[in-house]
């Protein structure tokens, strides 16, 4: 069983079994020992902790998981790495299962039931940049029982995620990562720590997972399609937005009334509002 986390002992594997790098599943492996080992610390790694990991690649951080939790779900789509996974670089490994399946795809509460009696697991996962967003909210969404998600995406993005109100990263992502968890910047990793190397830097932000949300709101669904139809235009007012929100169905003179009733004036942008106010919005704003 090849050690990863270091270019040659990659590459060997990789020659091993004529594996070529699928751009549609946008994979980059980590070739960085001490990236790895921070990742381990700022994902807070227990020994009677479960783990899920996304997206394994050929093992290099599962190695790692493994030596310190209980128990890890890998779940990689890639068919081309099953047997490099499970006849190689894990095949010593006896607190692992690896699942052939998209992550999206996944009945990840069957998941936790099974590994974890139901309690909250711990999710580590280096997110291809075009489906970051989509597998974060549907860990949140499905109200998987979660501890933690710590993940290496897009630099960029991980800034989007724990941003305020007001500045020009924030967004619908920023809103709905901040419902659901506190989320933190634990590092920069740059380019040069992947292969292939991607165009651009990289962070690992770990999201914790709130116990109950800031914020109380009659309609989750109601208050993400509010705030989705306030950031789909950012240049215009919030009130010219939500009204030409399809499917929506709002009225312009309640959007103004619920406005000033929050003391905000008329000609507000989606970008100024807290969590808390499109909360109350949501509740208040009728069809």
């Amino acid at each position: 069983m090849a050690t990863l986390g270091n270019p040659t002992n990659t590459i060997a594997v990789l020659q091993k079994y004529h594996f070529n790098f699928q751009k549609k599943f946008g994979q980059n492996f980590l070739v960085d020992a001490n990236i790895l080992e921070k990742i381990i610390l700022s994902a807070d790694i227990k020994s009677d902790d479960c783990v899920l990991e996304i997206g394994p690649g050929i093992g290099t951080m599962t190695q790692y998981l493994c030596e310190n939790a209980r128990e890890v779900v890998a779940v990689e789509i890639d068919k081309k790495l099953i047997p490099i996974l499970k006849e190689d670089t894990l095949s010593s490994y006896n607190n692992v299962t690896i699942i052939n399946e998209d992550i999206l795809k996944v009945d990840m509460n069957a998941i936790v039931r099974e590994k974890n009696a139901g309690k909250p697991i711990k999710v580590v996962a280096n997110l291809p940049y075009y489906i970051t967003t989509p597998i974060i909210m549907g860990l949140f969404e499905s109200h998987v029982p979660l501890e933690s998600i710590t993940v290496m995406v897009q630099k960029e993005v991980a800034q989007r995620m724990q941003v305020g109100p007001g500045t020009k990263d924030y967004g619908a992502l920023s809103l709905a990562v901040q419902y659901y968890a506190e989320p933190k910047v634990m590092m920069s990793v740059p380019a040069s720590c992947f292969m292939p190397r991607p165009n651009v830097d990289s962070a690992v932000i770990k999201l914790t997972h709130h116990e109950k949300p800031p914020v109380q709101v009659k309609e989750e669904k109601r208050m993400f399609d509010i705030i989705r139809a306030a950031f789909n235009q950012r240049r215009k007012t919030l009130v010219n937005s939500l009204n030409n929100a399809e499917g929506l169905n709002l009225n312009k003179e309640n959007i103004l009334a619920v406005l000033e009733s929050m003391g905000l004036p008329a000609t507000v942008r989606g970008e100024a509002l807290t969590l808390a106010q499109f909360a109350y919005l949501a509740d208040f704003v009728k069809n």
